[in-house]
Parts: structure tokens; C-alpha cells; sequence
């Protein structure tokens, strides 16, 4: 009973020790996750970048710490539960087995978000064990230490504006010299334009090599007195035939895309604009006020 006793006391100081540690990475990381964002495809929306930030610095004092204890709970804990037996069995030094458990709990959950948010494993588990790395690594350095409860967050507070400022820099620096590369839409050519396009709620478009088009489920431009809009009217829902021609883009990006049009009324000529990859390209149309639209995304069938 006391070794049980002693165990969760350790375990409990370790989750009080992992939560700061958790916030103080928490800006740093969603820095870099927006300027990495900032240089993917914005489908013509544009990025609000400055006002995020500072949303961010206004209220990283309230939510840093619900924050950290929701990554502790989550990524932590799983990792501490794991570590204490790899070291156990296996023997060797801490900081080894708390970063093999740390790494087992990151891939755990990467398959998690793989399955469940069709987010790609890869990367899913790559961020997750960059994620649990510092906290799995760093509660051992802080239990070390005879730390107030204030004293272990003024320092975490040190430390995360000593990471945020680093992730600035080599964002910038990363930016400037091109290891982070910036989008560029692929330029198909009307060959290639051709094929079947699927999107959400069931859309579906097929473009015949001749002009002519057929869609089901398929969004459009509303007419100014449209009865059939959704209440937000954006956007009507068509089916039917119609032509399609390659067309520039209205907002004067360098992009190719599509002007399609319905044979029946069914709202105004729509532009789909081409986005993705060359191998796996993709049409948007960004539907309604071109400030506050709604973006729908066809994914061509097979890729």
C-alpha cells in the first residue's frame, strides 16, 4: 500500500511538473504551425495572420495553462505511464526510455487522428512527438529542483517567450531562404481539366473533354432573388448538364480554373479555380461575399 501510495505521489508530480512545461511550448509551436499554414494554399481567402497573433499574446495567459493540462493529460501521462516500466525491464538511462515512451505515445495517438480525422500519419505523428518530447524530458530535470509552485511558472514564462522568440526567428529565417517554400497552384492544361470531380454533402462533377459538363449536388453562385439558397445564401444546390470553358481567375491570382455554367436556371456561371498538386490537383470555389464566403473543394475521383 505505501509503495502504491508513493507511486502516485511521483505520478502526481510529475503531471504538476508536465503542465508547465506543456504551456511553455504551446505559442512556439503554434507560431511555427502558422507560418507554416501561411505558406499553403489560402484559396484566394486570404490570412488574417497579424490579428491571430495578437488574439494569441491577449489571451495565452488565460488559456496556457488549460492548455497544458489538457497536452498533459492526453500526451503526457500516457508517456510517464509507459516510461516506468521500459525502465524498469529494459534498464539504461531515463531520458532514453522516457523518449521511446514519449515517441510510442505520439505514434499511438497519430494513428488515432490518421483513422478517426483522415489526417496523414506521417505528419500526425511527427508534430505529437515533437509535442511530448520537451515535457517527457524536462519533469525529470524539474523534480530535481526545490521550485514553488510560482517559481516553476515565472520560469516556464521565461521560457516560453525564450521559445516563441526562437520559432520567430527561424520561421523567418526559414522563410527568407526558402526551406519553407511558398504555394504555388499547379497550371493544368484543359486536357487535364477533363474527369470526374467529387466534393462534401455528396457533390459531384464531370467534365467532358468537349465543353460539355454534367453535376449532381453541385454548389453554385446564387441569383440576387434566389428562393432555393441555403439561409446563408452563398451558395444554391444544382444538378444537371452544362458547358465549361477554362477561365483566369476573377481575383487576378495566377491561377487557371474553370467557368461553368448551368443549361437550366440554376444560379450564375460559376468559377472553380484549380488548387492541390499536379499529382493530385483539386478545384475551390470561394461562394458568396469573397470576405467572408464559403470555400467548397472537389477532390478529382481517384487521387
Amino acid at each position: 500500500m505505501r509503495e502504491r501510495g508513493r507511486a502516485a505521489g511521483f505520478l502526481r508530480d510529475d503531471i504538476a511538473a508536465a503542465i508547465p512545461v506543456n504551456a511553455a511550448q504551446l505559442p512556439a509551436a503554434g507560431l511555427l504551425w502558422w507560418i507554416w499554414s501561411a505558406s499553403q494554399d489560402q484559396y484566394d481567402t486570404g490570412y488574417d495572420g497579424a490579428l491571430g497573433i495578437f488574439c494569441l499574446l491577449i489571451f495565452a495567459p488565460l488559456l496556457l495553462p488549460l492548455l497544458g493540462l489538457v497536452l498533459s493529460a492526453v500526451l503526457t501521462l500516457p508517456a510517464i505511464l509507459l516510461a516506468r516500466p521500459l525502465l524498469r525491464w529494459f534498464g539504461g538511462p531515463e531520458w532514453a526510455c522516457r523518449t521511446v515512451a514519449a515517441a510510442a505515445a505520439a505514434i499511438g495517438w497519430g494513428a488515432a487522428a490518421a483513422l478517426l480525422l483522415r489526417t496523414p500519419f506521417a505528419t500526425a505523428a511527427a508534430v505529437l512527438t515533437a509535442l511530448g518530447l520537451l515535457p517527457a524530458l524536462g519533469i525529470a530535470y524539474v523534480r530535481t529542483r526545490s521550485w514553488s509552485r510560482w517559481g516553476l511558472w515565472w520560469r516556464s514564462a521565461l521560457a516560453c517567450a525564450g521559445l516563441f522568440a526562437l520559432a520567430l526567428g527561424g520561421g523567418i529565417a526559414a522563410s527568407a531562404t526558402g526551406l519553407i517554400p511558398q504555394y504555388e497552384p499547379p497550371r493544368l492544361a484543359p486536357a487535364r481539366l477533363a474527369g470526374v470531380w467529387h466534393g462534401e454533402r455528396g457533390a459531384e462533377l464531370r467534365l467532358a473533354p468537349g465543353g460539355r459538363a454534367e453535376a449532381r449536388g453541385l454548389p453554385a453562385e446564387p441569383t440576387d432573388n434566389d428562393s432555393t439558397a441555403p439561409d446563408s445564401k452563398d451558395y444554391v444546390i444544382c444538378a444537371g448538364t452544362g458547358t465549361w470553358k477554362p477561365d483566369d481567375d476573377p481575383y487576378g491570382t495566377d491561377r487557371v480554373g474553370i467557368l461553368l455554367h448551368f443549361d437550366r436556371d440554376c444560379g450564375l456561371d460559376t468559377h472553380w479555380s484549380v488548387s492541390g498538386t499536379e499529382s493530385a490537383p483539386r478545384l475551390f470555389a470561394l461562394l458568396g461575399d469573397p470576405d467572408d464566403g464559403t470555400l467548397r473543394i472537389l477532390d478529382r475521383a481517384g487521387d
